[in-house]
């Protein structure tokens, strides 16, 4: 039986690598933080709040710049709407300053600042008729102001 020679170990020659210039960092995506009204109609939505309108009552009054209405098949729908706008609206960081009507839940209301939304049953809803003291088109509005 005749042996193999052994191997020996070549030492490898050093490679040469190319010095690289560190590639050119694409700025980061970032996605714009949701808006007030936003985060409300996107809960109004989740919720299936019925008939939701969103009313410019800039000019009109110095209480809030929007108001947004919208209606609940029932007490507990209302109140159950009204508690995920305030969930969300917390969640994203805006502080409901007060609710009102949350007992009753035939409207509820959340004061958020530059928004005030109503919840309300239909019926409560037409007997009130918000929209219709509130909402004015660009020449009614127009000819307040003169």
């Amino acid at each position: 039986m005749t042996s193999a020679p052994k191997r020996t170990k070549r030492k490898a020659a050093p490679r040469k690598t190319a010095v690289r210039k560190p590639a050119a960092r694409k700025p980061a995506k970032t996605t714009p933080a949701p808006t007030l009204k936003n985060v409300i109609v996107d809960a109004l939505e989740g919720m299936k709040a019925q008939d939701i309108k969103l009313l410019d009552v800039r000019g009109l009054t110095d209480v809030a710049d929007f108001m947004i209405i919208a209606s609940g098949t029932s007490d507990r729908h209302v109140r159950s709407v009204a508690e995920r706008v305030v969930e969300k609206t917390k969640a994203a960081g805006f502080r409901p300053h007060g609710v009102e009507g949350r007992q009753d839940s035939d409207w509820v209301l959340i004061d958020l600042s530059d928004i005030i939304v109503h919840v309300m049953l239909p019926r409560t809803r037409e007997f009130y008729g918000l929209e219709k003291l509130w909402d004015l088109t660009a020449a009614k509005r127009a000819a307040a102001r003169a």
